[in-house]
């Protein structure tokens, strides 16, 4: 599986933080939305389509309440 995207809410600490990844594994596209940080909760969500899972992406990051910031993904290792 291949991550894509990775959007963060911007807040500190496991009560505010959130989380958005887009992921993809051949034609199946995955969104993660994890609430409470590495430790929290995820609730996953599958698409057979990139315009699907972008558009639950978008859902997700709708809100007043957040800046979300698109954070860089890194490279898959070679090991």
């Amino acid at each position: 599986m291949e991550q894509r995207k990775h959007w963060w809410n911007g807040k500190w600490g496991r009560l505010g933080r959130r989380d958005v990844y887009l992921r993809v594994s051949g034609d199946q596209w995955y969104v993660e939305h994890r609430t409470g940080g590495g430790d929290g909760v995820s609730h996953f969500y599958e698409f057979d389509s990139e315009d699907a899972a972008i558009d639950t992406v978008r859902d997700l990051l709708a809100g007043p309440d957040d800046e979300w910031r698109e954070l860089s993904v890194r490279p898959s290792s070679a090991f």
